[in-house]
């Protein structure tokens, strides 16, 4: 069994896969959360007391670095095998890198476009306080796929590790 693939340990390319969907997923609520503060603080400006219903559509593009977070401890939680991470071949590491992919590019892109959509909503809410029910909507129908990212990255991780773990009698 060949400890490398690619040059790295099985150990650098998971935790690889660990720091990308952070990254990924924190940069892309980072630019998610300031398009939709930009437009909350000039209503805000007007109106302070439209805070309460603009408060949840600023956080919630705040939500892909959550689950880059997630995706990050899993990798140096349960990824890790009992035996140390050694025991990881580099081909091994190389797929949970693989498996961290969908919460990188998905949540750096849907932080993004989840941001610029509450923030149309959140013009709607300045008109009109009443329609925050649907204005929450917009951007939870963008958070979907950020959703779906997150489960196609677990469900990877353990169709790729289980195999593993058998061989090692665990």
């Amino acid at each position: 069994m060949e400890a490398t693939f690619g040059g790295l340990s099985g150990m650098h390319w998971a935790l690889l896969g660990a720091v990308v969907a952070m990254i990924g997923g924190g940069a892309g609520s980072s630019m998610g959360i300031t398009y939709v503060a930009n437009v909350a603080g000039g209503v805000l400006t007007d109106m302070p007391e439209r805070f309460g219903p603009m408060l949840p559509l600023v956080v919630i593009p705040g939500t892909q670095g959550i689950y880059g977070f997630i995706t990050a401890v899993l990798v140096a939680f349960v990824m890790k095998p009992s035996s140390g991470w050694e025991a990881l071949p580099g081909w091994l590491g190389f797929l949970i890198f693989l498996a961290c992919l969908p919460v990188c590019f998905v949540g750096f892109v849907s932080g993004m476009f989840q941001g610029l959509t509450a923030a149309g909503a959140a013009g709607m809410v300045a008109k009109r306080r009443e329609e925050m029910g649907r204005a929450l909507v917009l951007p939870a129908l963008v958070e979907t796929y950020a959703v779906l990212s997150l489960i196609i990255t677990i469900l990877s991780f353990f169709v790729i590790i289980r195999p593993f773990y058998t061989s090692l009698g665990i």
